[in-house]
């Protein structure tokens, strides 16, 4: 067990590791003297990544660097490197250094005064992005702050710092499609917030386009509300109360002997009533899907080689491929017959 541990997801940022590594041990020493680690996990990068966090690992021994075995996605692969760590107390940040390292020393404070398991940090402005980005940011944080039934805080990412125990428990939650800063939120203990203002991103381009950003978002909204089944129902009693005047309409009509024109307004109400069922059925499907991934009990992650910090062998959430040993049981380690 060490008193600190950093943990780093990383995808395709080799440009960012030197000076990632070098800002990372200067706040790490300043923070907790020669007692932490660092542990970089290298998402099934493309680039160079893994090689530069080999030899990281193997030129400083406060490195732990684990290599998954493809690429898994940003959660899961936040979820390999806490599941793998020792800290008493634990940092997470991501590899661009949009968030300052430089703040882990106000942060520990901010948690020793406050007496809390979890610092969360909440960004007061947002360097380097997009005007659409950060509008899409801040609509997305306040609609899901309304949709689920978890007090999850604003303006709030990944970027925080939590004790062993607040740790412990979030590494309970089993759960395939993982939204992490509402799992942390779900999981209580006293929590606070720590503003700061977020930096531009030091080199190279966002791992999160558009396309990941609204997977992410509808990972979230499915993952902790209920809302988007009771949209589905809402809309369907919405939808049998128009139905009902129509008829009511149609009834008058032919009582009346009025002839009812009506191809155009038939074929509007039958595609309406087409799109809103294939909706609905689009987010059942998205639930049920769900509930498949978890019925697998697949491991979350698996982790093919791990390079310094003394080695891991043991992991609650993940597979250890290890070419070390045999193994004949699921959640050991494998050999290669051939190597």
């Amino acid at each position: 067990m060490t008193a600190l541990s950093i943990v780093v997801p990383c995808f395709n940022e080799e440009a960012c590791l030197a000076e990632l590594h070098g800002r990372l041990t200067a706040a790490a020493r300043t923070a907790a003297g020669e007692d932490y680690e660092l542990v970089l996990v290298n998402d099934g990068s493309r680039d160079g990544s893994w090689t530069i966090m080999h030899r990281l690992a193997a030129e400083d021994t406060h490195v732990l660097a684990v290599n998954l075995s493809r690429n898994h996605g940003h959660q899961l692969a936040l979820t390999a490197g806490l599941d793998l760590c020792r800290g008493d107390m634990i940092l997470v940040i991501d590899a661009d250094l949009q968030d300052p390292p430089e703040l882990l020393g106000g942060m520990i404070e901010t948690m020793r005064e406050a007496d809390a398991d979890v610092v969360y940090g909440v960004r007061k402005s947002r360097a380097g992005e997009t005007a659409f980005k950060r509008a899409t940011a801040h609509g997305f944080y306040r609609l899901l702050s309304r949709a689920t039934e978890v007090d999850i805080p604003l303006d709030a990412g990944d970027f925080r710092l939590m004790s062993r125990r607040a740790l412990d428990a979030l590494l309970a939650m089993p759960e395939q499609a993982r939204f992490i800063r509402g799992m942390v939120a779900w999981i209580g203990f006293k929590q606070v917030p720590f503003a700061y203002d977020r930096q531009e991103r030091f080199a190279g381009e966002t791992k999160y386009p558009l396309k990941k950003m609204l997977r992410f978002a509808f990972d979230a909204l499915t993952g902790f509300s209920s809302a988007p089944l009771k949209l589905a129902s809402h809309a369907g009693l919405a939808l049998s109360g128009l139905s009902l005047l129509l008829i009511l309409y149609i009834a008058y009509a032919f009582l009346a002997g009025r002839s009812i024109q009506g191809w155009t307004s038939l074929m509007l109400v039958v595609v309406v009533l087409g799109a809103v069922q294939m909706f609905v059925l689009a987010l059942m499907g998205e639930y049920i899907g769900r509930l498949y991934n978890e019925a697998k009990h697949r491991p979350l992650y698996i982790v093919q080689e791990i390079a310094g910090g003394g080695g891991r062998t043991e992991a609650k959430l993940g597979y250890l491929a290890a070419a070390t040993a045999k193994s004949d049981k699921p959640g050991g380690k494998g050999s290669r017959p051939i190597r």
